[in-house]
């Protein structure tokens, strides 16, 4: 189905901080001098520490974040398309430590459960009546053979935004006309479902303008991905003949790389590539491991409502790391799941139930660098985990207008300066 502009306009204005504050009574938020530690600073920990300082302002809230500066993996497929520059999808953190929240700059590398405390690289350990992680993603290093940390300065993932993005970025520019570039998708679950199809197209648009004889191959480990009409529809329209996609019943998984003769193997044959993107498969970042918050599948089961880890006392857990299908993994869902935990955290310090709440989603994907196509999702939260709420979200119109797709990327847009503001300021 699809959704009305005003649906989508609402989905879009998510949930502030203003709106959650009315399901914290003031005399309960205004008592709590709780110690709340947050790990990770991306979209989802520092909204969390945002939100946690605006319900209880008299709380201890600690972020602990590595990088100095924050790079966003959303629209960040523009930069490796030529479109933007690496400097608009950079983040500092001056906003979140001016609203009260001490931001340190260290490595989590330990959480004691029992003790409830988090040891850094440095040496350094914080005490916490509660923590947050939002420890993103890490890479399964092993699961292509051939492919790890030295094989991604040949074939970079740019799959964590910074210096890969860049990377795939000058590959793409040194590229002779004429050349191909080979696109490896992993199975499902990874970060950012229709991600990859974005960078395609995005891919696609500068072959087309700057090395128009070039051509793209996606070797997908997946034979159904998400929009995937709509993206196919965007290709033939807009990238005739120059992209090729092999899906896993046509043995379009990558098995294996030598990037020391740019090849690329499935079972069925193995390719050589001027450029190549191999995207390789994820679980939960290793701090999740280290604090065993991470089950046998890599990912981070939690209680829905609250955000509770599943396996540890005291421990929520939030954005890529969490096992929340259908719920997919995303910088919209991690901002929201922060929102919402923020809310739960600060019920649950007061001494208050929890309270469940609808949660959403929606992906924008560019099809060009100024047309864009979505999906939304609506899910409920309960016993019985995340569950789609049949009958709403929905994906954005077949064979629209130009107009309808460069209205979408004004929407993204919108959207991406708003949780932006949202998590850093």
């Amino acid at each position: 189905m699809t959704r009305s502009g005003p649906a989508r306009r609402a989905v879009l204005a998510g949930l502030g901080a203003a709106t959650l504050a009315a399901a914290l009574p003031g005399a309960a938020s205004a008592r709590t001098r709780a110690r709340i530690v947050i790990l990770g600073g991306g979209f989802g920990g520092a909204t969390a520490a945002r939100f946690i300082k605006t319900f209880l302002p008299e709380a201890s809230v600690t972020l602990i974040e590595a990088n100095s500066a924050y790079i966003a993996c959303p629209f960040s497929n523009l930069v490796v398309g030529g479109e933007r520059d690496i400097a608009e999808q950079t983040f500092g953190y001056d906003q979140t430590a001016a609203a009260g929240i001490t931001v340190v700059h260290d490595t989590a590398i330990a959480v004691d459960a029992t003790r409830h405390t988090v040891t850094g690289q440095s040496g350094a350990i914080w005490g916490y009546d509660r923590l947050i992680m939002s420890p993103g993603i890490d890479f399964r290093w092993d699961a292509i053979e051939g492919y790890g940390e030295e094989a991604a300065t040949v074939f970079p993932h740019a799959w964590k935004a910074g210096q890969q993005t860049l990377l795939l970025r000058r590959q793409l520019e040194a590229m002779q006309d004429g050349g191909t570039v080979v696109m490896s998708v992993p199975p499902a679950p990874f970060r950012c479902p229709p991600g990859p199809y974005e960078r395609a197209s995005l891919i696609a648009q500068y072959l087309k303008t700057h090395k128009p004889r070039s051509k793209l191959l996606i070797l997908d480990a997946q034979d159904q991905f998400s929009k995937q009409p709509l993206f196919e529809e965007a290709w033939a329209e807009l990238y005739p003949g120059i992209v090729e996609r092999r899906g896993a019943q046509d043995f379009g998984r990558v098995i294996s790389v030598d990037p020391a003769v740019r090849s690329l193997a499935t079972e069925f044959e193995t390719v050589t590539a001027d450029v190549a993107n191999v995207i390789p498969p994820q679980k939960a970042g290793s701090i999740a491991h280290n604090a065993g918050v991470a089950d046998a599948t890599g990912w981070c089961p939690v209680d829905p409502v609250t955000f509770a880890s599943l396996l540890q006392p005291d421990i929520h857990v939030i954005g890529d790391a969490i096992i929340a299908a259908p719920m997919p993994k995303s910088a919209f869902a991690a901002n929201l799941q922060a929102k919402l935990c923020a809310l739960q955290v600060s019920r649950l310090l007061a001494g208050l139930p929890p309270q469940p709440v609808p949660l959403t989603n929606t992906c924008y994907s560019f099809t060009s660098s100024n047309t864009a196509i979505s999906i939304t999702g609506v899910y409920s939260a309960g016993e019985s985990g995340f569950r789609s709420i049949e009958g709403s979200g929905g994906l954005s119109p077949m064979n629209a207008d130009s107009y309808v797709r460069e209205n979408e990327a004004m929407q993204a847009k919108t959207w991406f300066d708003t949780i932006t503001r949202q998590a850093f300021g």
